[in-house]
């Protein structure tokens, strides 16, 4: 998260690429921090300079487990909603283009 705050998308996209399929294996995929590292992880590849489809499709993952587990009212369902809906506005914009 700190990475991300600092606007160094690089590395939290190296990090994350490897740490979040450990954390789905040991937590599971429905645990809040993979959640959390997925969501990250799709904000930094929608930052940087890969601005892709796959990234959206995380997002949209992880808001249906996200409404699921914890509720559509969770704060966190609420956040990860928000950036899926500015995602997906991005993407469309880009694909226009």
């Amino acid at each position: 998260m700190t990475l991300a705050e600092l606007k160094r998308y690089a590395e939290v996209k190296a990090l994350l690429h490897k740490a979040v399929p450990v954390a789905r294996r040991v937590l599971g995929e429905n645990h809040e921090v993979t959640l959390k590292m997925r969501w990250t992880y799709a904000m930094a590849r929608l930052q940087g300079h890969t601005r892709d489809r796959e990234a959206v499709t995380t997002l949209e993952d992880v808001a249906r487990i996200t409404r699921r587990v914890f509720g559509g009212a969770h704060p966190m369902a609420v956040g990860v909603d928000r950036a899926l809906r500015n995602s997906r506005d991005v993407l469309a914009a880009r694909e226009t283009q």
